[in-house]
């Protein structure tokens, strides 16, 4: 429906032609502007509802004070790989765990396997590439989520945290024990409840802007062929260049498969155009716009490097198995 509305609007209304790079670019850009703030309100009010009624002091102690011995990594690079959100859609769920306080690296373990992970895109991968391929994707891309949340976590990077979040964290902190005093009903929560997320969607929607009108002109006027001159299996150096060159760009593992299906076929090594699916998913220019509003430039360039590296060797390591 999103994407008919964007058609009509873009195609109908304005006269741009579909076949052109612009009028392409302005049917991304509204079509994925309307999508993700629909999702980012919902899921806050979702996450909105989970913080008024889960005990998520008690999560939070559970995880902080029990050796759990990288188990709770492992359950949020899980719950990562089963709710089908890209990188973008992903924030408000990376707030909603900060903001209950759970622990930045378990916090990082879901933001890095959700966008790389999903249902969708394992069915397409399945229908594309085969049982044993999709596999080794999935368990590599949790396996990534644990071991990167792991390594962030022991770096202690709650400092660089954004002074908007720091300040939400502080708010939670003082309202909880009077959100459990009152015992309001939910009826009576929920319109606080839908404000607190519209407040959350408001407070990134620049960032929004930015990120999907970065994502929009790579879509529309990235040329033809340009990925495959430098990704050939002849470049020792292809798999680094095709994460670099990955990170401009914008899409949801789903709406990328289609993509690696055709770098395979034109002769892409299959480890080449993986590293690059995973850049694309969970390393873009938009994601990092957005991140800005929860982290500092300092935090993200942390975590993009961190991922970027692993990414990096995954790709090489792909090229060998597979």
């Amino acid at each position: 429906m999103i994407q008919r509305f964007a058609d009509w609007l873009v195609y109908d209304i304005f006269g741009l032609d579909a076949s052109t790079a612009l009028g392409e670019a302005i049917n991304f850009f509204f079509y994925d502007t309307i999508k993700i703030l629909i999702l980012l309100f919902f899921i806050s009010v979702i996450m909105g509802i989970i913080n008024a009624y889960f005990p998520i002091e008690r999560l939070r102690n559970y995880l902080t004070s029990r050796k759990l011995y990288g188990l709770q990594y492992f359950f949020a690079a899980l719950f990562g790989a089963i709710t089908p959100f890209c990188s973008c859609s992903s924030i408000p769920l990376f707030i909603g765990f900060v903001k209950g306080g759970i622990p930045l690296g378990v916090t990082f373990a879901y933001l890095i396997t959700s966008p790389l992970v999903n249902e969708v895109a394992v069915a397409m991968f399945i229908g594309t590439f085969g049982l044993r391929i999709t596999s080794i994707y999935v368990i590599s891309g949790i396996m990534l989520g644990m071991v990167g949340g792991f390594i962030l976590g022991k770096m202690k990077l709650e400092p660089y945290l954004s002074d908007w979040v720091k300040q939400i964290q502080q708010n939670s902190t003082s309202d909880s024990g009077t959100w459990e005093k009152e015992h309001t009903p939910f009826f009576r929560r929920l319109p606080i409840i839908m404000q607190e997320a519209w407040g959350i969607v408001k407070g990134v929607l620049l960032y929004i802007l930015i990120g999907i009108g970065i994502g929009a002109f790579m879509h529309g006027y990235v040329p033809e062929g340009f990925f495959e001159q430098y990704m050939s299996k002849d470049n020792w150096f292809a798999v680094p260049l095709s994460v670099v060159l990955a990170v401009p760009m914008y899409a949801n593992a789903a709406g990328i498969v289609p993509v690696i299906e055709v770098f395979v076929a034109k002769g892409i090594p299959i480890g080449t155009a993986l590293a690059f699916m995973m850049a694309v998913v969970g390393l873009s220019l938009p994601e990092a716009t957005l991140l800005k509003k929860v982290m500092t430039w300092r935090l993200i360039g942390i975590f993009f490097g961190l991922i970027t590296l692993f990414i990096i060797v995954l790709g090489y390591l792909y090229n060998i198995v597979l």
